[in-house]
């Protein structure tokens, strides 16, 4: 795991990553990392890989040595309007601009970059190899998971504490029977049933 890439010279690389696109309910939330020189957490990867356990554990370790660190937001009704691949950049460019401290390069996992005055680099899979991706991967990523528990309180009988808003069975079994909640973002496919699938295109995926 590296903590900057070869060849650049800069000294406060964040690392920034999301959680929640692909889900059907729920925010997409962005986390930006910046990581002290040197930074070491043995077995910090894509939080996918972790356990909610393990992913707790290592948010906490995060939190406390991290450089700065901080959250962006884009709620399902921005991303009905402006689709979920631009509400996931917004995401990303307002979790950097809140940062405590500015960032003199950053490092965004996957395979395109949002727009700010920083000079960036789009890694695709970056959430494996750089550590303020994996770290910012782990904050979006346990804070999301809190966030859909509340959220469930909200809206309760779509499970949304325990499939954190991604299409399961047991979701779409709900959703055919209560139909979507303000939490369900309506452009998606199957939230609303009797939509065509050209009324549901996404542009931009």
């Amino acid at each position: 795991m590296a903590i900057l890439p070869e060849g650049i010279g800069w000294s406060q690389v964040a690392g920034v990553d999301e959680a929640g696109r692909g889900c059907l309910a729920g925010p997409v939330v962005a986390a930006a990392v910046i990581l002290p020189s040197g930074f070491e957490l043995p077995g910090l990867t894509d939080s996918k890989k972790l356990s909610p356990a393990r992913r707790e554990h290592f948010a906490q370790i995060i939190k406390a040595q991290a450089l700065s660190w901080a959250l962006g937001f884009s709620w399902p009704g921005e991303i009905d309007r402006i689709n979920i691949l631009q509400a996931t950049l917004r995401a990303m460019a307002r979790a950097e601009e809140v940062l405590s401290m500015r960032p003199d390069f950053v490092l965004v996992d996957g395979n395109q970059v949002f727009p700010s005055g920083t000079p960036k680099r789009a890694v695709i899979g970056g959430d494996a190899l750089y550590s303020c991706i994996s770290a910012a991967s782990v904050l979006a990523k346990t804070f999301r998971d809190r966030l859909m528990f509340h959220m469930d309180a909200r809206y309760p009988g779509y499970d949304l504490g325990r499939h954190k808003g991604y299409g399961t069975r047991r979701h779409f079994e709900a959703l055919a029977r209560l139909g979507p909640s303000p939490a369900h973002r309506v452009s998606f496919r199957g939230v609303i049933s009797g939509r065509t699938e050209k009324e549901l295109c996404l542009p931009g995926i």
